[in-house]
C-alpha cells in the first residue's frame, strides 16, 4: 500500500469516525467533486465553508461530514455564542477531515495490521501552527456557557478555564485517553516547518471581527477585547482627615478645646467683675418684700401671665380629681379593674410575630414588595439544610498522574472520609419524620428539577460527582500505573461539572443523579483560588421546597428539617467534625433563647419589685416599721403598670395588630422606668408635705396632686406623644413598640392619677389607722407618730445637691459633660450599622458553629436574581438585543452590564456571569444544532436523543433560519426549550436550568416576567451584605433605564433571600434621625405648653435630651454596639425615659421663687432629684445588672450593655449636668408664677415653695 497516497487523502482521520475497537481502515480513494455530490456541498457549506475550494475537491465523504456534524454537537452549542470562535475551531477539524492538502500536515506514524490487505493506523502527528492554535484559543478564550455561569472552555478544556492554555485545549481534544478519538492524534505545534511537513495555518478570524457569511464580531460577554478599556472601579472615597488624623476627631477636639478657653475665660471675667462690684450670684433679694426675684425686674409679660393661668388650671383640675379619687376610692378602683379587664381581654386574640421578614421588612418596602412580586411569579426561594464537613485527621495524600506534576489531595478528599461522608449523606436522604399521622420522607419535599422524567433529589454535594455511589466512587482503572481512579475524576469534574462523561474508561458523568451541575464553589470550602484538590471542607446542601401559602406542605418541611436537626445533633464520628444549620434553625434556637432567658427576666423583674415595695416605705423608726412600710402599696403599684402594658397589647390586640418580642420585652421595662418614677414622686411628696390646720386627707393629697401631676403629665404626655409619632416609622418593629409603648405609658398615667391616687389615700388612712401594711385587720396600740426627712431626700438636700453647685464644681461638671458631647459626636459616624445573625443565638448554639464555619470556609455568596418584571417584549429584535449577551446584542444589555459587573467583583459583589435563559435558548434553536426538534407528523417536542426519522429540524438551514427567532415562532419553541432535559446529544436544555426562570402566561403565547441568576461575592459582615444589595440595586437601576421601557410600567430589580432583612440598613440612618428627631420635636412642643409656654425651658429640656442621646453613640461605638432595628427601639425608649429624668427637674426649677438660679436648681435638685434617683436608676440598675448574666448575647449587648448606659446616662445628665446648667442658663423666674404662689400661702408659715 502506497503510504504517501494514504497521507494526502486521509478521509478517515475524523474523529468522530469510532469502531469497536478504536482503529480505522486506511486505504487510498479517489477525490470526490462537489458538483456530483449535492448532500456533500451542503454538509460542506454548513460545517466548512472555508474549504470550498477552486476546483472544488475534499478528501471526505458525505457520512464522515455527517458524523463530524454530530460529534461537533456540543461544542457548537457552546462556542457557537462567539462566531468567530467556532469558525476556528471548525477550520481546526475540517481541514484534518476533508482538505485536499493532508499530506502537507497530516502523516501517519504508527500501524498495525488489520489483514492480508489491509493496514491500521493507530497513530498520526497533526502538524498546527502554534499562531493558528493562539488565534482559535483568543478567539474562544472568553466565550461563555450562560447556564454554568462558566467558560465555555472549562467544559471543552479537561481543566479549568484559568488552566487551559492553547496547546493544552487541543492536545486534550486529541487525546486517545480521553475516549473521543478513535486513535491517537498528536498534535505537533510550529510556525515553521519540520520534518517536511507544512504546519496547517489557515486563515483565522480575530473575535471582535465579522465572518464572511455576514455573522457579526462575538459580543463583548464572549470577547473581552470587544469590550473596549477594562472597567475600572471608582476610587474608593480616602477616609476624612485634617494633618493625617480623623478629621472629626481634630475638629471636636479643636472646638472642645475652643470651648473650654471661652467657657473659663468668660467664668474668670464673671468672677473678677463680682469681686470688683462686691455682688454675688447667691446675693439676696433687693427687697425681701417684693415676691419676685433679683433676675428680672417690672411686671409680669402676657407670657408668664398666660403660663401662670395655665398651671393653675391644671393644678386646680388635678387637686379636684385627686380629691375626687381619695373621696370614692372603691368606685375609683373598681371602675378601674372593669376597664382593665375589658381592655386585657383583647389579650385572648393575640398573635404573636417571630417571623424575620414581618418583624424588619415593612410590607410597603421595596424589598418587600419586590420578595412577594418574586414568590408570586417563580415560587419561594427554597429552603436550605446544609452541613459543613471537616476532619481532624491528617489523611492528606499525592496522588501521582499520568502525565504532569504530583497533586496534593486534601485529608477531607480522602477516599476512606468520602465513604464515610457518603454514608452520612445516604442516611440523611433516608430520614423521614411524622406529621398529622403521615410519614415524611426526604423525597416528599426535596427539589426536583427533572421530575417527572427523574425525580431524583437535588442535593448539592461532592459525592454527587459519583453519583452518590460507593462503587463509582471506587472506579479504577489500572494497568501498570493507576490510569484513571476517583482522583481524576475528582479533577475532571471540577473543571467540568456540567459534563456527562469524564472520558475515562467508566465514562462516568459529573452531572448530579438529579440532572444538573455541582458546582465546586458550592461543595467546596476553604481553599485558595481554583485550587480545589486543597480543599479542607465539603458543603453538603439539601434543597427543599419552600410553601408560600400551603400550611401542610410547609408542615411537612417543618416536620423533617426537626428529625434532620436532632439525627445531625446526634450524629458521632470522631473522623468527621460536623457544622450544620437547617432553615428552622434560626427561628428554633430565637424560640430556646427567649425561653432561656425568661428566667434571667424574672429574676431581673423580682428584683426591681422587691426593691420598689420596699423603698416606697418611709420607716420613721423601729416601732412603726410595719405601720410605715408601704409594700402593699408597691405592689398595687407594679400592678398598676403592668395593667397598662395588659391594656395597651389588649387593645391593639383588638384591632388585629401582632404582638413581637421586642414588645413583649422592651415595653415592661420602659413602662415601669416611668411608672414607677411617677409613684415615687407621688408617695415622696406626700411624706416630705406637712398637713395645713383644717384640711383633711382628701384636700391634702388633692393639693398634693395639683403639685405634682402637672409634671407627671408632662412627661408622660411627652413621652406618649414622642412614641406615637415614633410609629411613623417605616420599620414594623419600631412601629409596633412604638404604638404599644405610647398607649401604654398614657394609661399608666390615666391609672396612677386614678386607681394609685385612691389606694393612696387608703394605705394613708391604714397608716394614721396604725394598722401594719399587709395585715390591715390588725389594730396596733396608738403611739406618736412622727414625720420626718427620708435618708435620701437629706443626702440629696444637705450633701449632694449644695456641692454639684458650688462654685469650683459647675464648671468642671460643665467640662466633663460637653468633653463627653464632642467625643461622641466626633465617633457618632463611626459607629457600626447592621446585626450580626450570630448575635441573635443562644451562647450554647450548634448554629454559632455553623455560622464560624460559613465565614472560614464559604467560597461564594447568596444567588442573586436580576428579575424582569411582566411586560418586556422578548418576541422582538429590540427587546431580545436589550436583554441578552450574545452576537448582536446591544452593548449596555442586561446581561452585558451584569457581566461588566461581575468583572469589579470586590466593587460590585456579583461574582459570576448570569445564567441567561434567552442566550441559551437561541445556542439551542439554531438549525445547525440537534437540540431542537419536533415530530413531524405531531408537532410535538422530540429530544435530541431520540432516534426517530420522523423528527425534523425546527428551523431550516437557510440564512433565514440561522437569525434568531421572532414573533409566534419565538413562542412555538421556547416552551419546548423549557422542558428539553440536558443529555449528552444536547446539553443546552433549559428545563433542569431555566424551568422556574421564565413565566409563561397567556396559554404559552407571550413572557411573562423572568429572571436571570448569578451569585453574590463571599459576603462574611453586615457591611458586605449591605454594600451587595446597596450596588444590586444601582445595577439594576441602570439596567432598567438602558433596556428603555419608555413610559411602560415594568422595570428590573435584584432580589436575593437576605434582601428583606438588610435593606433597613440603607436607610437606618435616616430612620434614627427622623425618629429622634420627632421624638424630640414633639417632647419641645408638649414641654413649652405644660411648662406654662416657657420656651427656654423646653429648650434646654431638649438640649439635655439631645446630649443623652448623642451620648448615646459614643457609649455605642465604645461598646461595640451596633446600629440596627433593635438598637433604634432602644434609642427610641431612651428619648422617653430621658423625659422622665430632665423634665421633673426643670419643672421644679421653673416654678421655684428662690432668688437666685443657683437656688432654684439646689431645690429643685434636692426635691426631685431623690425622686428620680430612687424611682428610676435604683430601680433600674439591680435589674439591668441581672440581664448581664443572660446567656443571650442580644441580650447582653442589646439591653444590658444599652439598659445599664440609657440610665447611667440620664441620671447623669438630669441629676448632674441639668442642675448645673440650669444654674447658668435657666429662665428667669416667672413673675405671675411668683405673684401667685405669694398669694395662696400667704399667711401661712409654709416656705413659698410650690411642694
Amino acid at each position: 500500500m502506497n503510504l504517501s497516497d494514504l497521507s494526502h487523502c486521509l478521509q478517515e482521520l475524523c474523529p468522530g469516525l469510532v469502531y469497536g475497537d478504536n482503529k480505522v481502515c486506511c486505504n487510498t480513494q479517489q477525490l470526490r467533486t462537489l458538483k456530483k455530490n449535492i448532500d456533500l456541498s451542503h454538509c460542506l457549506q454548513e460545517l466548512c465553508p472555508g474549504l470550498v475550494y477552486g476546483d472544488n475537491k475534499v478528501c471526505c465523504n458525505t457520512q464522515q461530514l455527517r458524523t463530524l456534524k454530530k460529534n461537533m454537537q456540543v461544542p457548537l452549542q457552546y462556542l457557537s455564542r462567539c462566531p468567530a470562535c467556532f469558525f476556528n475551531f471548525m477550520t481546526l477539524f475540517c481541514e484534518l477531515t476533508c482538505s485536499p492538502r493532508q499530506s502537507d500536515f497530516v502523516s501517519a506514524t504508527n500501524f498495525s495490521t488489520f489483514d492480508k490487505n489491509t493496514t491500521n493506523v493507530d497513530k498520526v502527528s497533526y502538524y498546527i501552527s502554534q499562531t493558528f492554535a493562539n488565534a482559535m484559543y483568543n478567539a474562544c478564550s472568553d466565550v461563555q456557557a450562560p447556564s454554568t455561569n462558566l467558560k465555555a472552555l472549562s467544559l471543552l478544556c479537561g481543566r479549568d478555564a484559568s488552566e487551559c492554555t492553547p496547546n493544552n485545549w487541543i492536545q486534550y481534544m486529541f487525546d486517545i485517553n480521553n475516549g473521543q478519538v478513535p486513535f491517537a492524534i498528536d498534535p505537533d505545534f510550529s510556525d515553521v516547518p519540520i520534518a517536511g511537513m507544512t504546519p496547517m495555518s489557515n486563515v483565522t478570524f480575530n473575535c471582535t471581527q465579522s465572518l464572511d457569511d455576514g455573522s457579526g464580531p462575538c459580543s463583548c460577554q464572549d470577547c473581552s477585547e470587544a469590550c473596549g478599556p477594562t472597567p475600572v472601579a471608582p476610587p474608593v472615597l480616602p477616609t476624612w482627615t485634617i494633618l493625617g488624623l480623623d478629621a472629626m476627631t481634630v475638629i471636636m477636639w479643636c472646638s472642645y478645646v475652643a470651648f473650654l478657653i471661652l467657657f473659663f475665660g468668660v467664668m474668670l471675667g464673671a468672677w473678677c467683675y463680682r469681686r470688683r462690684m462686691v455682688t454675688s450670684e447667691y446675693g439676696p433679694i433687693l427687697d425681701s418684700n417684693q415676691p419676685q426675684s433679683i433676675n428680672s425686674d417690672g411686671d409680669a409679660t402676657c407670657c408668664e401671665t398666660l403660663g401662670e393661668r395655665f398651671e393653675n388650671c391644671l393644678r386646680v383640675l388635678f387637686s379636684s380629681w385627686g380629691s375626687l379619687c381619695v373621696r370614692h376610692p372603691l368606685t375609683v378602683i373598681l371602675t378601674s379593674v372593669v376597664l382593665v379587664l375589658i381592655c386585657s381581654a383583647g389579650l385572648s386574640y393575640m398573635s404573636i410575630t417571630t417571623n424575620p421578614v414581618e418583624l424588619w421588612s415593612s410590607p410597603s418596602s421595596r424589598a418587600r414588595q419586590e420578595k412577594d412580586y418574586f414568590d408570586q411569579h417563580f415560587g419561594p426561594f427554597f429552603r436550605t439544610e446544609q452541613l459543613i464537613i471537616t476532619t481532624p485527621l491528617n489523611a492528606s495524600g499525592v496522588f501521582s498522574p499520568t502525565s504532569g506534576p504530583d497533586i496534593h489531595f486534601s485529608s477531607i478528599l480522602n477516599i476512606s472520609l468520602l465513604h464515610q461522608v457518603l454514608d452520612l449523606q445516604t442516611e440523611i436522604a433516608k430520614l423521614t419524620a411524622e406529621y398529622k399521622g403521615e410519614t415524611v420522607t426526604f423525597k416528599d419535599i426535596c427539589i426536583s428539577p427533572l421530575a417527572p422524567y427523574n425525580d431524583n433529589c437535588t442535593i448539592l454535594s461532592l459525592l454527587n460527582y459519583y453519583q452518590n455511589s460507593h462503587e463509582v466512587l471506587d472506579h479504577e482503572d489500572v494497568v501498570f500505573y493507576v490510569n484513571s481512579d476517583y482522583h481524576t475524576h475528582f479533577l475532571y469534574c471540577v473543571s467540568s461539572p456540567t459534563a456527562l462523561d469524564d472520558t475515562s474508561k467508566s465514562h462516568d458523568p459529573c452531572m448530579g443523579t438529579f440532572g444538573g451541575p455541582v458546582f465546586p464553589w458550592l461543595a467546596l470550602g476553604g481553599y485558595e483560588g481554583t485550587a480545589y484538590n486543597n480543599a479542607t471542607a465539603l458543603v453538603i446542601t439539601f434543597p427543599v421546597h419552600n410553601y408560600l401559602n400551603d400550611t401542610d406542605k410547609l408542615g411537612k418541611a417543618l416536620a423533617w428539617e426537626s428529625v434532620f436537626v436532632n439525627f445531625v445533633k446526634n450524629y458521632d464520628n470522631p473522623n468527621l467534625t460536623i457544622a450544620f444549620s437547617s432553615e428552622r434553625s434560626i427561628e428554633d434556637e430565637i424560640d430556646r433563647e427567649s425561653n432561656s432567658d425568661i428566667t434571667t427576666i424574672v429574676i431581673s423583674y423580682v428584683i426591681m419589685f422587691v426593691y420598689i415595695s420596699l423603698a416606697l416605705g418611709h420607716i420613721n423608726s423601729f416601732w412603726t416599721l410595719l405601720v410605715d412600710s408601704k409594700i402593699s402599696l408597691g405592689i398595687a403599684g407594679i400592678l398598676i403598670v403592668l395593667s397598662s402594658v395588659a391594656c395597651s397589647l389588649g387593645i391593639f390586640s383588638y384591632i388585629g395588630i401582632p404582638l413581637t418580642l421586642i414588645v413583649i420585652e422592651v415595653i415592661p421595662f420602659l413602662v415601669l422606668a416611668v411608672g414607677v418614677d411617677n409613684i415615687f414622686i407621688i408617695v415622696q411628696t406626700y411624706q416630705r408635705d406637712e398637713r395645713m390646720p383644717e384640711e383633711e386627707l382628701h384636700q391634702q393629697i388633692g393639693r398634693i396632686l395639683g403639685e405634682v401631676a402637672p409634671s407627671m403629665f408632662l412627661s408622660s404626655f411627652s413621652e406618649t406623644v414622642a412614641f406615637f409619632l415614633g410609629a411613623l416609622s417605616s420599620m414594623p418593629a419600631v412601629r409596633t413598640f412604638s404604638l404599644f409603648a405610647g398607649l401604654a405609658v398614657f394609661i399608666d398615667f390615666l391609672l396612677q392619677i386614678t386607681c394609685f391616687v385612691s389606694l393612696l389615700g387608703l394605705d394613708i388612712r391604714r397608716q394614721e389607722a396604725n394598722r401594719p401594711d399587709i395585715l390591715c385587720c390588725v389594730k396596733l396600740s396608738d403611739g406618736q407618730q412622727e414625720k420626718s426627712e427620708g435618708c435620701l431626700f437629706r443626702f440629696f438636700k444637705k450633701i449632694y445637691a449644695p456641692f454639684i453647685l458650688k462654685g469650683w464644681v459647675r464648671p468642671l461638671v460643665v467640662a466633663v459633660f460637653v468633653g463627653m458631647l464632642s467625643f461622641s459626636i466626633a465617633v457618632v459616624n463611626k459607629v457600626e450599622i447592621g446585626l450580626d445573625q450570630r448575635l441573635a443565638m443562644p451562647d450554647d448554639s450548634y448554629v454559632l458553629d455553623y455560622f464560624g464555619n460559613l465565614s472560614e470556609y464559604l467560597h461564594t455568596g447568596p444567588p442573586v436574581y436580576f428579575v424582569v418584571e411582566d411586560g418586556h417584549d422578548y418576541k422582538a429584535p429590540e427587546g431580545q438585543n436589550a436583554v441578552c449577551g450574545g452576537v448582536g446584542c446591544n452593548s449596555n444589555s442586561l446581561v452585558q452590564q451584569i457581566y461588566t459587573a461581575s468583572l469589579l467583583n470586590n466593587y460590585s459583589k456579583i461574582s459570576n456571569v448570569p445564567s441567561s435563559w434567552l442566550d441559551d435558548y437561541f445556542d439551542w434553536v439554531k438549525p445547525q444544532s440537534s437540540c431542537c426538534r419536533y415530530y413531524n407528523s405531531t408537532g410535538a417536542f422530540c429530544n435530541a436523543s431520540v432516534v426517530d426519522k420522523t423528527c425534523v429540524p425546527c428551523r431550516p438551514m437557510t440564512p433565514s433560519g440561522k437569525q434568531r427567532p421572532n414573533g409566534t415562532e419565538f413562542m412555538r419553541f421556547l416552551p419546548m426549550f423549557l422542558s428539553d432535559n440536558p443529555n449528552i446529544k444536547c446539553g443546552k436544555g433549559g428545563h433542569a436550568a431555566y424551568s422556574t426562570a421564565v413565566d409563561l402566561k397567556e396559554n404559552n403565547t407571550d413572557v411573562g416576567a423572568t429572571y436571570f441568576m448569578s451569585y453574590h461575592t463571599i459576603l462574611k459582615t453586615s457591611s458586605d451584605f449591605i454594600d451587595a444589595l446597596k450596588m444590586a440595586r444601582e445595577l439594576t437601576d441602570n439596567i432598567t433605564q438602558a433596556i428603555g421601557p419608555h413610559n411602560k410600567t415594568y422595570s428590573v430589580f435584584p432580589y436575593s433571600i437576605f434582601y428583606v432583612f438588610y435593606e433597613q440598613y440603607l436607610t437606618i440612618v435616616y430612620d434614627t434621625a427622623f425618629n429622634l428627631g420627632v421624638s424630640l420635636a414633639a417632647i419641645f412642643v408638649v414641654s413649652t405648653v405644660l411648662l406654662g409656654f416657657e420656651l427656654w425651658s423646653a429648650i434646654l429640656v431638649s438640649f439635655t435630651i439631645a446630649m443623652i442621646l448623642v451620648n448615646m453613640f459614643g457609649v455605642m461605638w465604645l461598646w461595640d454596639i451596633s446600629l440596627n432595628a433593635v438598637s433604634l427601639v432602644n434609642l427610641v425608649m431612651c428619648c422617653g425615659i430621658s423625659v422622665e429624668f430632665c423634665s421633673h427637674i426643670v419643672r421644679a426649677f421653673s416654678v421655684s421663687t428662690r432668688s437666685s438660679r443657683v437656688e432654684r436648681a439646689e431645690e429643685a435638685l434636692a426635691h426631685m432629684g431623690s425622686s428620680v434617683f430612687s424611682g428610676i436608676t435604683l430601680t433600674k440598675f439591680g435589674g439591668i445588672l441581672i440581664l448581664a448574666l443572660s446567656k443571650s448575647q442580644i441580650f447582653q449587648i442589646f439591653y444590658f450593655r444599652m439598659y445599664l448606659s440609657i440610665v447611667l446616662l440620664g441620671a447623669a445628665h438630669g441629676l448632674i449636668f441639668l442642675p448645673v446648667l440650669l444654674s447658668y442658663a435657666g429662665p428667669s423666674v416667672n413673675k405671675a408664677k411668683v405673684v401667685a404662689a405669694h398669694n395662696r400661702f400667704v399667711g401661712t408659715d409654709r416656705e413659698q415653695l410650690v411642694y
